[in-house]
């Protein structure tokens, strides 16, 4: 590739309408809403599709597929685990990890839930499927709220505390730019 920009074109999958922490369980999306789904297609560059291995995001990636090329789907692009926490609502987990719950927030990094992975762990094993990527000009990714984050975060040069007041919609769209001149996020959480 020459020193053209990549686009990575993120998009947070369909609602799952669950309130409790959602990581790798396997929930569907709700893909109900065609004329929303119809505008991110429309809104969308003609490029290679790819999503996590997760229901949710692989059956919003073959809603907004259309005639695009479709690469094959990547577990590194799954959500966070949340190890014990996982299906949990928030006041049971701050019931049963008080203290632990609040570091999680507070200062992420380091800090994992029971039996699952920190945000570095996410954010290094995101990292590694971006890096396998092919150098298309755009690639459209199909993943999910702490997966997006932990690349808007890099780019953006932003600690994770900071981050994870960002809002990321159910599809939505945030672009990123790898470019000569480093990173950057032109359109974060845009709704078409």
């Amino acid at each position: 590739m020459t020193a053209a920009a990549q686009r990575l074109w993120w998009v947070r999958h369909g609602p799952t309408h669950a309130k409790t922490m959602v990581g790798w369980s396997d929930l569907p999306a709700d893909l109900s809403d065609t004329a929303q789904i119809a505008r991110l297609s429309a809104h969308l560059p003609h490029a290679p599709v790819i999503s996590s291995t997760l229901s949710r995001a692989q059956a919003t990636a073959d809603a907004i597929q259309g005639t695009r090329p479709r690469l094959a789907d990547d577990a590194d692009l799954r959500e966070m685990h949340f190890g014990e926490w996982e299906l949990k609502s928030f006041p049971e987990i701050e019931q049963s990890h008080p203290r632990l719950s609040r570091q999680y927030w507070e200062t992420p990094g380091d800090i994992q839930a029971p039996g699952g992975e920190s945000w570095f762990q996410t954010e290094a094993r995101v990292c590694a499927a971006v890096a396998r990527l092919p150098q298309h000009q755009d690639i459209i990714i199909v993943a999910h709220f702490g997966v997006i984050l932990t690349q808007l975060a890099l780019a953006l040069g932003r600690d994770p505390h900071s981050i994870l007041a960002q809002k990321i919609d159910n599809l939505s769209v945030t672009r990123i730019d790898n470019g000569p001149a480093g990173p950057s996020a032109p359109l974060i959480n845009h709704l078409p």
